[in-house]
């Protein structure tokens, strides 16, 4: 399993629980401000915005607060809009880990002392632009659960509808798409009447850097601190961690 799907995983489990789901209201609510602020409010004409409120709706938002989140993109009733920026930091974690971390903020300053910090607190250093982002790929990523449905047959419906893989994980199947049809791709795997975790665009490492010992529960430390942050959205970084530990920080 690789290091960035494990760490979806236990996002996703912490995430579940009602101490964080303010914060991941917070974060969503942020990415559908920025996506209506830059191409509009109209979700068939903004495949960003799009992607946005699905995983809203993953989340059970309540409705008002999507449309509050657009209205203040798009800059209705008065609101003059979102004044965030978008920034991606890079840098590199215990043992020489990649490290890709994007924000929205409202204070660049603020925020790059912050990130710089969580760095180095860590054991890692934040780079220069450019540094690792060479290491990953952009794609659509579909979590379903493989209780659902057995790889052979979710394989023939992903390719059908146009992913390039499917990935057997711990409880959990991922499909990869190219980021440009993942809604289309989820779209047919739902119409088969198989329930989606989650979809996003993703960041996914081309190769993976092993990680054990302090490295390695630094390592989730650094990432836990640095998705706690207010202004970070995500964080991607191509570790990998034996399960054992995996599971402790569960």
């Amino acid at each position: 399993m690789s290091g960035h799907s494990k760490w979806s995983t236990i996002k996703r489990k912490k995430g579940a629980a009602d101490a964080k789901r303010g914060k991941i209201f917070t974060k969503i609510i942020r990415e559908i401000t920025m996506a209506a602020r830059l191409g509009g409010g109209d979700p068939e004409k903004n495949p960003r915005l799009r992607q946005a409120i699905l995983a809203a709706k993953d989340e059970n938002m309540p409705k008002e607060n999507i449309e509050r989140a657009i209205k203040k993109g798009i800059g209705a009733d008065g609101d003059e809009g979102s004044n965030f920026e978008e920034v991606v930091y890079e840098g590199y974690g215990p043992g020489g880990v990649a490290v890709l971390v994007e924000v929205l903020t409202d204070n660049k300053n603020r925020t790059v002392a912050e990130i710089r910090h969580i760095f180095s607190k860590y054991g890692g250093n934040l780079g220069e632009n450019g540094c690792v982002a060479w290491m990953f790929d952009k794609k659509g990523s579909i979590l379903i659960d493989k209780k659902q449905i057995n790889e052979d047959k979710l394989m023939e419906i992903a390719i059908e509808a146009g992913a390039d893989d499917v990935k057997e994980e711990e409880n959990e199947y991922e499909v990869l798409t190219d980021p440009t049809i993942l809604d289309e791709v989820r779209a047919s795997i739902e119409g088969k009447g198989i329930k989606v975790l989650s979809s996003r665009i993703s960041m996914i490492p081309k190769t993976t850097v092993q990680l054990t010992g302090e490295k390695a529960i630094s390592m989730l430390k650094l990432m836990e601190k640095m998705e706690d942050n207010d202004d970070v959205q995500n964080v991607y970084a191509n570790f990998d961690i034996p399960d054992e530990i995996m599971e402790k920080m569960e």
